[in-house]
């Protein structure tokens, strides 16, 4: 559809106050609602018929696939002078370009090309080139922008170039402001994006708890065997760590029991070494004289089991005083390779028996532990996958099965205290760190599927137990939308109604346009 950039002009806005970080000074423009055009599959220019900036008439709203125009205008008149204001925002960030070279192409109509060209923004994301359009009649419009990001053309269609100012009065009407009102301004300030509603499949599911946990083969947790003493080996472990399978990480240093210490071990141990010999050498004297048949068989055979017996002793107490005694004491290895996930306590600490000192995990795979409510057990169906979001991190985990994991088991027996049935899947473990333990919200692919709107779930906001969605109906205006939503497929959500594909809807930054409709006062806006 072609932009129709011959409507009047209006000259009302409003201004908002928003209790957040920083307060934001609301105020902005009606737009009608944004169209695809005829150039293909990009996004067409959206054309307003009133004014909210100051001397412009006209507003067109157009996307290319690296940024948003937002071009506000007077009446184009032949030999007169225009003054543009053409809001340029990087579709990456949703932030402002903030340098550039613009150029403005008016062409075809039977006339000689015209390109009007401006350096650099008047301030940042906002470039203001002058057009003096030569020759009257219907011409096509492009923007064409010379930015870090390469070349980037925005074909606007046609204008009307009026043959002089009485002919453009004549053209223009009253009209009234619409939507709600967002300035570009506030946007660059803000964590701001849209979102181009599409048609799809989103894939029914279930949503549950559930935890991040180590594979049972890939998990190790060392425990102090004994209450005792934690010393380091040579170095103390630390998180992060990656270690191998027999390494010594510290030292343990168990308690004795009563008044004994090191040195009353050491002295045991000679006790016992000096035993020790004084059984060898009677044995020694007593097979000499059996020899000689000196003395009996038996005290011979006494001999040689009193020598035993203080060999045993000697192996004893020559252990106690190894385990406990100086830097030394029971070596603790990692039982198996992996990276220390977690040390819980610190060298030259007293520890209790069985407290948990390390842990050490496998990183390349991970386990989810879903808890399904039983009211929905009966919709499982065999789960084919599973998305799950996690605190502390800005996106969604997918599972699949078959791809890049896989369900390991629907557990058959409800938990008597949760009310629960665990729903395990196995993943490869993606490139950022999840943390083991960590809790994590799940939706659970139950197999089933529909066809519909999809857009991103966190653009689905809930007001008074309504699902609404703003819908952005040119570069600074939005309407509410209530919407009936159908499944959760990942980051997307399916919308049954109140929103069709090819609109924009606000993917982030909708809570501040929601306040703004509460606060929202009549104000001028002029750049």
């Amino acid at each position: 559809m072609k932009p129709n950039f011959t409507a009047s002009h209006a000259t009302r806005a409003a201004t908002v106050a928003i209790a957040v970080a920083a307060t934001l000074l609301l105020s902005a423009c009606g737009e009608k609602p944004a169209a695809k055009d005829d150039h293909g599959p990009g996004p067409a220019a959206t054309a307003d018929s009133h004014a909210g900036h100051a001397g412009a008439d006209q507003k067109v709203t157009h996307y290319s696939d690296k940024t948003e125009l937002f071009l506000e205008f007077p009446p184009l008149v032949a030999g007169q002078a225009a003054t543009f204001a053409a809001h340029l925002t990087r579709l990456a960030d949703f932030r402002a370009v903030t340098k550039g070279r613009l150029t403005v192409v008016l062409s075809g109509g039977n006339a000689a090309e015209e390109r009007f060209v401006v350096d650099a923004p008047a301030v940042p994301g906002i470039f203001k080139p002058v057009v003096t359009p030569q020759t009257a009649g219907t011409r096509e419009m492009a923007l064409l922008l010379e930015a870090d990001e390469g070349a980037i053309a925005h074909e606007l269609g046609a204008v009307t170039i009026f043959p002089d100012a009485k002919a453009a009065q004549a053209r223009q009407g009253a009209a009234e402001d619409s939507g709600i009102p967002f300035t570009k301004e506030q946007q660059w300030k803000i964590d701001f994006a849209t979102f181009e509603a599409t048609k799809g499949v989103a894939r029914a599911s279930i949503a549950a708890t559930g935890t991040v946990k180590a594979h049972p083969d890939g998990e190790a947790l060392i425990v102090a065997p004994s209450a005792g003493m934690l010393r380091p080996a040579t170095s103390f472990p630390r998180v992060g760590q990656a270690v191998k399978k027999g390494q010594v990480l510290a030292m343990f240093a168990p308690r004795l029991g009563g008044d004994t210490d090191q040195a009353t071990l050491e002295a045991s141990a000679a006790k016992a070494r000096v035993a020790h010999e004084q059984a060898q050498r009677e044995r020694e004297r007593m097979e000499a004289l059996f020899k000689d048949e000196a003395v009996a068989e038996k005290r011979l055979i006494d001999a040689r089991g009193f020598e035993r017996i203080a060999s045993a002793e000697l192996d004893a107490a020559e252990q106690r005083a190894r385990q406990s005694g100086g830097v030394g004491g029971i070596a603790l290895r990692a039982p198996i390779d992996g990276i220390v996930a977690n040390v819980s306590a610190a060298p030259g600490a007293f520890v209790a028996e069985g407290a948990l000192l390390l842990h050490i995990a496998k990183p390349g795979r991970l386990w989810l532990e879903a808890r399904v409510p039983e009211s929905a057990v009966g919709r499982l169906g065999q789960p084919v996958g599973a998305a799950f979001t996690v605190e502390g991190f800005d996106r969604t985990f997918v599972i699949e099965a078959g791809k890049n994991g896989k369900l390991v088991a629907v557990g058959g027996v409800v938990d008597a205290a949760s009310r629960t049935v665990p729903v395990v899947f196995e993943f490869v473990s993606p490139e950022v760190s999840l943390p083991i333990g960590v809790t994590a919200r799940v939706h659970i692919f139950s197999g089933g599927s529909q066809e519909a709107v999809l857009i991103p779930a966190g653009a689905v906001q809930d007001e008074s137990g309504m699902a609404v969605v703003y819908v952005q109906t040119g570069g600074e205006s939005f309407a509410r939308h209530v919407v009936r939503t159908g499944p959760r497929d990942g980051e997307r959500i399916a919308i049954l109604d109140g929103v069709e594909a090819g609109q924009r809807v606000v993917s982030k930054g909708s809570y501040l346009i929601r306040l703004s409709t509460s606060k929202a006062g009549p104000s001028g806006h002029a750049h």
